[in-house]
């Protein structure tokens, strides 16, 4: 490893091949001083980035290249979306994704190592394709940025140039969940058993879900990511203090980053390890609640498409539903409000017409109440989905509609 200045990244930058693919950090470790070194220099380029967000690089010769799409670049005409669970991107990068250079936002140097800090996901993976075929490996080292243990560290070694930057890290300030996620969080809660493992994500319904649970005891955490919610269980006495906290990438606010600091307690894994769905099932009564933007009467999931175009992606929930319903005790939950206030329309649907994300959920929960759906009949997850889910507002279209289809009897 060598460490170098801006002057000698640009020289370095120049002897790039022609429209390059630069793997980055994404999500909220977006390193921001070296893609900005490498917009200046670099004419074409494509950007493999996970959740890119509003200030990533966005020029005519820019390729926007992701499996999850990310309020940066939606709707971005150089935007290439790949269909992938997020458990199988490290294959894409061995396979059909081969980077050219890989640019990774880490701790400052800590012994002969650095740290990924809050976003380990793909990138290990994509660094040793880079070391097996010739590519470049960039460090952008920040004092800032926290140092994980797990799958986080990386050796001296895997790195080729380390670039020292002072750069502000993104921050998240959990706020209230509003009436409509609260709902939806006490009824999760309810159906929590002490002592299961879960997974939960950012937003309003996991931080409510989180809220309601500190008086459980012996949870434990084995997610994709994981937030703030996560030290206030922590505070409580809810989470079991003999098994580690499991994820692949933070965020969340500065007391969340004090929090991980060479804790040991905290382990960050690479995405083929945490969503690995064999491993989540192994996981004691895995407990997995994830969002959608639409759910239909066959208790099918669309949350990756709006009027056709891609707002996201697979992401890793289709990995942690079929890994907690292999679960011994577990559960997958699809969690939603029944009405969407700006379109004035239901989520829940008589049938979904985009691609689909997923189904066979152990239960549908809205505000209005929890629809089971796993183990049984397509009647009777259609009717508990109408009666127990959706929207007072919108159960008489879906009854005639779920009649139309042979559903329920007309």
């Amino acid at each position: 490893m060598k460490t170098i200045t801006t002057e000698q990244l640009r020289g370095i930058l120049h002897d790039l091949p022609d429209n390059p693919r630069i793997v980055s950090s994404g999500n909220f470790a977006m390193p921001n001083t070296v893609l900005g070194i490498i917009d200046e220099v670099v004419p074409r380029y494509r950007l493999n980035m996970l959740n890119a967000q509003p200030g990533v690089p966005d020029r005519d010769g820019v390729t926007h290249e992701t499996i999850f799409v990310g309020p940066g670049v939606r709707s971005n005409p150089r935007l290439e979306y790949t269909p992938c669970r997020l458990s199988l991107g490290p294959i894409l990068f061995r396979d059909e994704h081969r980077p050219d250079v890989v640019v990774i936002h880490t701790s400052a140097p800590r012994f002969d190592t650095v740290s990924l800090g809050i976003e380990v996901n793909v990138l290990p993976a994509a660094i040793e394709v880079a070391r097996e075929h010739g590519a470049i490996v960039i460090a952008q080292a920040n004092e800032r940025m926290p140092y994980t243990y797990g799958d986080a560290q990386i050796y001296d070694s895997e790195i080729d140039y380390l670039i020292e930057v002072d750069e502000p890290i993104a921050t998240h300030e959990p706020g209230d969940p509003g009436d409509v996620a609260r709902s939806i969080g006490e009824r999760i809660a309810d159906l929590v058993a002490d002592g299961s493992t879960l997974q939960l994500g950012i937003g309003a319904i996991p931080d409510a879900v989180l809220r309601e649970l500190t008086s459980h005891r012996g949870l434990r955490i084995w997610t994709e990511m994981f937030s703030d919610g996560v030290l206030a269980l922590d505070a409580a006495g809810c989470l079991d203090g003999d098994i580690p906290l499991t994820a692949s990438f933070l965020f969340g606010s500065e007391n969340l980053y004090d929090f991980v600091h060479l804790n040991r307690r905290v382990r960050m894994l690479r995405t083929e390890n945490t969503n690995d769905p064999g491993r989540i099932a192994r996981q004691r009564q895995m407990t997995s609640v994830n969002s959608a933007l639409q759910v239909d009467l066959f208790d099918q999931a669309n949350a990756s498409r709006i009027r056709g175009r891609i707002f996201s992606g697979f992401g890793g929930s289709v990995d942690f539903i079929e890994g907690a319903l292999h679960s011994r005790g577990g559960a997958a939950y699809i969690a939603l409000p029944s009405w969407h206030p700006k379109a004035g329309v239901s989520t829940i649907v008589p049938r979904i017409t985009e691609p689909l994300t997923s189904f066979q959920h152990s239960a549908v929960v809205t505000e209005h109440g929890v629809a089971p759906a796993f183990g049984h009949s397509e009647h009777e997850q259609a009717r508990a989905i109408i009666e127990s889910a959706a929207h007072p507002d919108a159960r008489d279209g879906l009854r005639e509609a779920a009649g139309q289809m042979g559903l329920l009897a007309t």
